[in-house]
């Protein structure tokens, strides 16, 4: 079966999300951050989540990702229930099947490009060789340069690196270009449209651009901790071709 190359309706989903709300505090200071999300993830898809501050997006991928867990309803990956896990198989979960890039790139000053990366293979199971990783990012150059070394852009390349080195089957990013100017955050966003295409990752990218939205396959937008819509793309931008 070539699941990996089937973005039909047919390929199973690698997200089931029914009911999901989450609430924060209790009584009068409760906050209702999702609810009722109901949505599909296919595999290998590229999903842009929209959204003004408090609206529920890094909610939802914190969720995703296994860092946070619902109030009520579930979330199937795969067929294993999130909704049900404990903090040991969550934990299992993140290392084996889960890269994050966030907004800050949570780099170890003192180490190199090439061990910044090369720390997080100890918890893969296959992971790729880390030269390899750093080269899918056009760090190759750059492998023995320590963070302080590097440009903004660099450094959150360096990041992706660390994300995909274990191979995992989702990359989620919170804002990854939210602290990077124009062309800079260009190439970032270049290199994650290539590891969504070259690798089949499952990719979910936060922003708070509307102009990013064009190079996904959907687009979700969400407020008030809802869904309020969900577009596809007939025709998929590249990178080069967004312009804010």
């Amino acid at each position: 079966m070539h699941g990996q190359q089937d973005t039909g309706a047919a390929a199973p989903p690698v997200f089931r999300i029914r009911g999901l709300s989450k609430t924060y505090g209790s009584g009068e200071l409760a906050v209702r951050a999702l609810r009722e999300v109901d949505l599909d993830v296919a595999r290998g898809e590229f999903i842009v989540l929209l959204g003004a501050s408090g609206s529920g997006k890094s909610t939802l991928l914190n969720i995703l990702g296994g860092l946070d867990t619902a109030t009520s309803g579930q979330v199937l990956f795969g067929e294993q229930d999130l909704s049900a896990a404990g903090e040991a198989a969550l934990t299992a979960y993140r290392r084996r099947h889960v890269g994050f890039v966030f907004q800050f790139y949570n780099l170890i000053p003192s180490l190199t490009v090439f061990e910044n990366v090369s720390l997080v293979t100890d918890i893969a199971s296959d992971p790729m060789p880390v030269d390899q990783a750093i080269a899918m990012v056009g760090l190759a150059a750059r492998s023995d340069h320590f963070p302080a070394q590097l440009s903004g852009g660099e450094q959150q390349r360096v990041a992706i690196a660390r994300a995909i080195v274990k191979r995992p089957d989702l990359l989620l990013c919170d804002e990854p270009t939210g602290a990077l100017d124009y062309a800079t955050g260009k190439l970032v966003l270049d290199v994650i449209a290539r590891i969504n295409k070259e690798l089949g990752t499952t990719a979910i990218v936060i922003t708070h651009n509307a102009a990013i939205a064009g190079m996904a396959d959907r687009v979700i937008k969400l407020g008030d901790g809802r869904i309020q819509s969900v577009e596809a793309n007939a025709h998929k931008l590249s990178p080069s071709e967004l312009a804010w």
